[in-house]
């Protein structure tokens, strides 16, 4: 038997979620693990307060250190991003990101299922500049500070994984909950509502990180390729793109996660997918 992309990729997003949240004893209690490992960053979106979480989240980390009050550019974790980048590209979203992997399942929810208007695509941009680049350097604190915007005041992976958990274990946390608060669960509720209705809702829209890795997948290593010898036309792969891309007009689309679903259903075998696999210009 043939063992598919789809079956590959599921196994490694459940690995992915293992190793990111392996502290699973942390929940008992609401600890924070924060040994030598959490000076890592994750590849994926994970939450850094996730009591499991055994890693920390590479958005959390550049906001930190670029509203320092050194204001020092983090090399680090910018030189990781990239180097993630390099080699895999949006595949990261597609095989590595445990909130990817929860918004695939809540997906599965029945309901009517809703096409994104591409208009939306480019809110993760202006996210990714204003939040993550912009107001943690802009808008500092009395003691110099910068705020990190996007996980304070956004981020629904960070309510869903570290706030709710911590709340739950701590009466002193629920006896401060404030405004903030309910602005961030309100967008929590949004963004699961949405990825009932549409396919990863969150990475498509507001996901800095998507927005990030999905620049480096003109060049990226790990890479989708389309054989114009073998393509017979008949659209198959892109009737079953959830992204609601075209493989074999943009191969290297931004939105492609490299999940691999359009090679499964090329009759051909036209669709390739990997690190070795030879980029046809002929087709784009």
């Amino acid at each position: 038997m043939k063992i598919t992309y789809a079956i590959k990729r599921r196994l490694l997003q459940i690995i992915a979620l293992g190793y990111s949240n392996a502290h699973l004893l942390n929940f008992k209690g609401g600890k924070i693990y924060t040994g030598k490992w959490k000076q890592f960053c994750n590849p994926g979106l994970n939450c850094y307060s996730c009591p499991a979480a055994g890693f920390a989240c590479p958005i959390g980390a550049l906001q930190a250190v670029n509203g320092s009050m050194q204001f020092s550019f983090s090399f680090y974790v910018t030189g990781l991003l990239f180097a993630f980048g390099v080699l895999l590209g949006r595949a990261v979203c597609g095989w590595l990101c445990p909130f990817g992997l929860l918004q695939e399942l809540i997906h599965k929810i029945p309901s009517p299922k809703w096409h994104l208007k591409k208009g939306f695509l480019y809110v993760k941009y202006v996210v990714l500049v204003v939040f993550v680049l912009i107001l943690p350097i802009a808008v500092t604190d009395y003691m110099g500070m910068g705020k990190p915007a996007f996980c304070q005041y956004i981020c629904p992976a960070g309510t869903l994984e570290g706030g709710l958990f911590l709340l739950a274990a701590h009466e002193n946390l629920r006896n401060a909950i404030g405004a903030l608060f309910g602005l961030k669960a309100a967008i929590l509720i949004l963004t699961l509502i949405g990825c009932v209705l549409v396919y990863r809702c969150f990475c498509r829209v507001l996901c800095p990180l998507g927005a990030i890795y999905g620049l480096f997948n003109k060049f990226s290593i790990f890479h989708l390729a389309v054989d114009s010898h073998k393509c017979v036309g008949c659209g198959k792969c892109k009737d079953v793109c959830q992204m609601e891309v075209d493989p074999v007009k943009t191969p290297d689309s931004a939105e492609c996660i490299r999940c691999g679903a359009c090679a499964d259903a090329c009759p051909t075998g036209a669709v390739c997918l990997g690190f070795s696999t030879k980029r046809d210009k002929s087709l784009t």
